[in-house]
């Protein structure tokens, strides 16, 4: 596997109502760092492809962005790992764009800025817009149960309905990289 792709809120941190507005507000999933580390420790490069709508509502600004992803990538090379690129949606879920997952757009950049192919590349996901967007792309959408996964899991779509799915992010990694488990569709793997 040369490539993985993250979302972010509900995946690699807590997930808020509120959103994620500032460093301070950046609190990492249990054992989601980690995975990122063994994604890297593997070869594999790590992307993460996110809605940051909270940019357009006003909830925070580019400057308050880049001080949660300076803070995002230093912890993540405190563990080992490192994330190749963070591609991020600024607008409104009714601004129309192609980027805004469910839309493809966010991972065709990914796809384009590091030149990789996006056939086959696992998307790790906890909503239907991420699994729908890791479809529509060409990818191998993945479900992890943190965040609104579960409540992800209890709508799947029939189109959605061979999804593997995983507990959390670091057993989605386990699996991935270890091939100890192919995670049922419809039921949380190892």
């Amino acid at each position: 596997m040369e490539l993985v792709i993250l979302d972010r809120d509900g995946v690699i941190n807590v997930d808020s109502p509120n959103y994620i507005r500032s460093p301070g507000d950046l609190h990492p999933l249990s054992g989601s760092l980690e995975a990122i580390a063994r994604f890297t420790q593997s070869g594999c490069r790590v992307a993460i492809a996110t809605n940051q709508s909270g940019l357009a509502r006003g909830y925070f600004d580019m400057d308050a962005l880049n001080a949660i992803h300076r803070q995002l990538l230093s912890r993540v090379a405190a563990v080992g790992g490192r994330i190749d690129l963070i591609a991020f949606c600024p607008h409104g879920p009714d601004d129309g764009c192609a980027c805004r997952k469910p839309a493809p757009g966010l991972l065709e950049a990914i796809s384009r800025r590091l030149a990789m192919p996006l056939t086959g590349v696992p998307f790790i996901g906890d909503s239907l817009r991420d699994l729908e967007a890791g479809l529509a792309a060409g990818a191998e959408p993945i479900l992890v149960l943190t965040g609104n996964g579960e409540k992800s899991l209890a709508q799947l779509p029939t189109h959605l309905a061979s999804v593997r799915v995983y507990r959390d992010l670091w057993h989605a990694a386990v699996a991935l990289l270890d091939g100890d488990g192919q995670g049922a569709p419809g039921a949380p793997g190892p």
